[in-house]
């Protein structure tokens, strides 16, 4: 029996059928190097690999790993998402000049104090984004 390929078993210990785009997709984004994109930033990549994805199949596929916990969804606003191949615990340096973004570790931050959550709320995760922009002279 052949085992499977690293990436097609991380797509299937997801829950998400391997497919060829998917692999494909995935060889990009999961490559052991950490890294924020934004779709348009993927099809740039499948551009520069010429490799046939649609550009629905890049959203579709950026959706299906988000929700398959493969990556973490950075809503920068309501124009703009970026996906964070991180999805360990940590916070996030948001640069406005360049829209460049750096990962804070999760324990790097201290809240004091979080609001009352009724009875049958409970809390899932803080996700920060803190708003910079470089000092110019």
């Amino acid at each position: 029996m052949s085992q499977m390929p690293a990436i097609q078993t991380i797509l299937a210990k997801a829950g998400l059928r391997p497919t060829a785009k998917r692999v494909a997709l995935a060889k990009l984004l999961f490559d052991g190097v950490d890294k924020h994109v934004t779709a348009d930033d993927v099809m740039e990549m499948v551009r520069r690999k010429r490799l046939r994805v649609s550009q629905a199949t890049v959203y579709n596929s950026l959706n299906q790993f988000c929700a398959a916990g493969l990556l973490k969804r950075i809503v920068i606003d309501s124009s703009s998402t970026v996906f964070d191949t991180n999805t360990s615990h940590h916070h996030h340096l948001f640069y406005e000049d360049d829209g460049h973004i750096v990962d804070l570790a999760g324990d790097s931050i201290s809240l004091l104090g979080l609001p009352d959550l009724a009875e049958h709320e409970s809390l899932l995760s803080v996700d920060l984004i803190l708003r910079v922009g470089r000092a110019h002279d």
